[in-house]
This record gives C-alpha cells, structure tokens and sequence, in this order.
C-alpha cells in the first residue's frame, strides 16, 4: 500500500512540474524536451526491461504493456525539460555538470526505491548502469532540442 501512495505521489509531482514548466519555458520547449525524452526513454526501457534486467513488482497502472510508465512517461520527460531550460544560456562544462547532476539525483532516488520498496528490482542491472544510460539520454536530448530549436528559432 505504501508503494501506491509513492507512485500516486510521483505522478502528482510529475504533472505538477509539467505545469509549472510551462509558466517557466516556452512551450516549444517544454514539449521539444518532453517528447524526445519520453520516445527515447520508453524505447530503451522496453529493452532493459524486457530482457529482464529490472522488474517492476508494484504498478499503478499493472495492465499497462510498459512497467514503468509513470518514470518513463512522466518523470523523467519533465526532468528533461528542466535540464534544457536550466542550461540553455551554458556551454559545453555547464550543461554536462548539469546532466551529471540531475541524473545523480534520479539515480539516488532510484537507489533509495530499490532498496526500500518493491518499486523496482534489479536483476541484471546496477545503479551504475542507470546513472550512465539515463546521462547518456539525458545529454542526447538537451543537445537534440537545442539544435532542434536553434535550427528552427
């Protein structure tokens, strides 16, 4: 039960920063970062997932093909958005720390999850390899938007 109220609260954090991102950036932006992310994300959690790596005992949405669509679809296309917006006045040392640092703290907080509740599992999977694919997706799409939306002004 505990694990229901944290995903209900995750999602609620998750659409409350999704609005809140636009009163901050301009929705080109928000939904450049968001959509990217969320392909990408979901692409690459369908593999890791399906090759059994990690498991997702508890779901809020159990019939639902993706385990982890509230991280995938939600949470982690928001963090995105805020990475580019945060970085779009940096060079290439600000917006690599700031890639490190949101996925540090995403993978922290994956860690605490894993541990503590049957959120998520791992199997074949360290948190080394989350902190590394989710920075690599994560620098992939805040150079891609902002080329994306440089490109197109």
């Amino acid at each position: 039960m505990m694990e229901h109220s944290i995903l209900w609260l995750l999602a609620a954090v998750g659409i409350g920063l999704l609005g809140l991102s636009f009163r901050v950036f301009s929705p080109r932006e928000v939904w450049l970062s968001f959509l990217l992310n969320a392909y990408i994300s979901s692409l690459a959690g369908l593999i890791v997932s399906g090759a059994g790596m990690l498991a997702y005992p508890v779901r809020l949405f159990p019939k639902y093909t993706n385990d982890s669509v509230i991280f995938e679809y939600l949470l982690y296309p928001v963090v995105s958005v805020y990475v580019y917006g945060t970085s779009r006045r940096s060079g290439w040392k600000g917006i690599w720390m700031q890639c490190a640092a949101y996925t540090g703290v995403m993978t922290a907080v994956e860690i605490l999850l894993e541990q503590h509740t049957d959120l998520i599992e791992y199997h074949a999977w360290k948190w080394e390899y989350s902190f590394v694919s989710m920075f690599v997706v994560t620098l992939a799409v805040r150079v891609m938007a902002g080329r994306l939306l440089k490109e197109n002004g």
